[in-house]
């Protein structure tokens, strides 16, 4: 008979389904790393939520093991590469907590908007304050809704019913799909200087981290208030607490922080900033949600059927892992850089698989490359199962074309990403030993390892550019590593990829985008 342990508090119905499918469920809380150590190779599936950690010592010492459940939505607690390594599958629950975080985010907004908890605190205190807390309506305003994915899209329909004017950014979502939502998409920095109240709902990632800061701080209206119950980081904490204190901004709500949990903050006890401890998820009806959904997947898991919420591994038949596998890390890869590469919100990703692998079914490198192309700008888990769900309810249109037929290499994965603004396309090989290499972008032939930090640089052919570029990177002892320029005519328009050593800043990125005779320029992190 399969065991299940679970090592944090879960709802009573979550615990149900798994006896209920015949499982033995041992509840052992609060255990150390060692504890678990010692008893994990009696479990064939564990189950957590964010205070225990699945470390690789764990995972290695899990004989048994075959599934990993983490009750919530993300999974930083675990080491998604170890269980990856040792065919683990790690699943969670992206949508559980979708109206319990759209809910809070209203709350706060409202709070915010009304004073609420400073003039409570004055009251209780015997202190009865009106002038002081003088308040602003939300109808009428303008709300900017910062990542429509799941939870920004229930933001966008109660700011609705609020009679907001609802803006919002996301270079994912389609205008089909934002006009469904009742959202007038437009630009990142239109939307700071445009909405009386801001909030983000994107995903952690190094792109996000701090991208709305000092410069955003000073381009918003006078009074824009802004909420953050998505991840802490992504509005810079100390730069937020600058832009309240000298009056740029007219005030902050926050449920997240850049390290939880946390009892003393730059953010406490500034009058205009308004804190909660991480409650977005903190209902009966989302905790209930999250362990219900990921216990129904340990059942699937363990009973042999395909998972949902597969977190880290995709559906690939055992007998043609070998032949398919090496092209997984591939289509990521293309994926992740196309979304940073891409100028406006996406319309269609059209794919084309060319080589003996195309015999196959080539739809868990599809997913695959659909996980890279979407996850850095949606806020709930995009994984190998979703994937083609979450660009469906995106408006993204998704082809596959296959082909056995060679062209110039054994085998050949191009991609085409059609977006408002215009095309971007990339195609990519492995080399015989399985190292993944890029030799198209836009058209142009070009040969690179994907990894690491790039610059795209389309420009005209002519010169003293690439010259220019390479001082400006020196300028911040940034090493090139090395650098391909491809072209089709002479004097025409050409693209350089740069592979450089560090994180270019966005300062010498506008710097390089001034150069004369240089059309764009994108970075890209892989």
């Amino acid at each position: 008979m399969k065991k299940v342990l679970i090592c944090d508090a879960i709802s009573g119905r979550g615990t149900a389904v798994l006896k209920e499918a015949g499982f033995i469920v041992d509840e052992k809380l609060k255990l150390s790393e060692e504890a678990i150590i010692d008893i994990i190779e009696d479990y064939e599936a564990v189950m957590v939520r964010s205070a225990t950690k699945i470390t690789r010592s764990i995972i290695e010492a899990g004989k048994n093991l075959k599934v990993i459940g983490r009750a919530g939505v993300g999974v930083d607690n675990i080491d998604v590469q170890a269980a990856t390594a040792g065919g683990i599958v790690v699943v969670n629950s992206p949508e559980g907590n979708t109206i319990a975080a759209a809910e809070h985010t209203i709350a706060m907004m409202l709070a915010l908007a009304r004073n609420i908890p400073p003039a409570h605190g004055l009251l209780v205190n015997g202190v009865w304050e009106k002038k002081k807390f003088m308040g602003v309506e939300v109808r009428g305003k303008v709300l900017g809704v910062i990542g429509l994915g799941k939870i920004g899209g229930e933001v966008a329909r109660r700011g609705r019913g609020l009679d907001m004017d609802v803006i919002g950014y996301d270079p994912v979502v389609s205008p089909e799909r934002a006009k469904k939502l009742g959202v007038r998409l437009v630009g990142f920095d239109e939307l700071i200087s445009q909405a009386d109240f801001i909030t983000v709902h994107v995903p952690k990632r190094k792109e996000t981290i701090g991208m709305i800061s000092a410069r955003q701080f000073d381009m918003m209206k006078q009074g824009a208030r802004v909420i953050n119950v998505a991840r802490g980081g992504i509005i810079d904490e100390y730069q937020l607490v600058s832009a309240v204190k000298e009056g740029k901004i007219g005030g902050a709500a926050v449920d997240v922080f850049i390290k939880e949990p946390v009892t003393e903050s730059p953010l406490f006890g500034v009058d205009g900033i308004i804190v909660t401890p991480h409650l977005g998820a903190s209902t009966e009806e989302a905790q209930e949600n999250v362990a219900v959904d990921v216990a129904q997947e340990i059942v699937r898991a363990l009973s042999g059927e395909t998972v949902r919420n597969a977190v880290n591994i995709p559906s690939i038949k055992k007998e043609h892992m070998d032949l398919m596998g090496p092209y997984l890390c591939l289509v990521e890869k293309l994926g992740r850089m196309l979304a940073q590469m891409a100028d406006d919100n996406i319309k269609s990703v059209d794919i084309n698989y060319n080589g003996s692998f195309a015999a196959y079914d080539c739809s868990p490198l599809t997913n695959t490359l659909l996980k890279g192309l979407l996850r850095p700008s949606m806020q709930e888990s995009v994984n190998y199962v979703n994937a083609p769900l979450m660009a469906q309810a995106q408006g993204i249109k998704v082809s596959e074309c296959r082909s056995v037929e060679l062209e110039d290499y054994a085998s050949l994965v191009s991609v085409v990403l059609k977006t408002d603004k215009g095309d971007h396309s990339l195609a990519g090989t492995l080399f015989q030993n399985k190292e993944a290499r890029i030799v198209r972008i836009d058209g142009y032939t070009v040969d690179a390892n994907p990894q690491g930090h790039m610059l795209v640089i389309p420009h005209v052919d002519k010169p003293r550019i690439i010259g220019r570029v390479g001082t400006l990177i020196g300028e911040n002892d940034i090493n090139i590593a090395g650098m391909i320029v491809g072209r089709k005519v002479l004097g025409g328009r050409a693209i350089a990829l740069l592979q450089v050593d560090a994180e270019v800043p966005k300062e010498t990125l506008e710097e390089i985008g001034k150069i004369d005779g240089v059309i764009d320029v994108k970075y890209v992190y892989l």
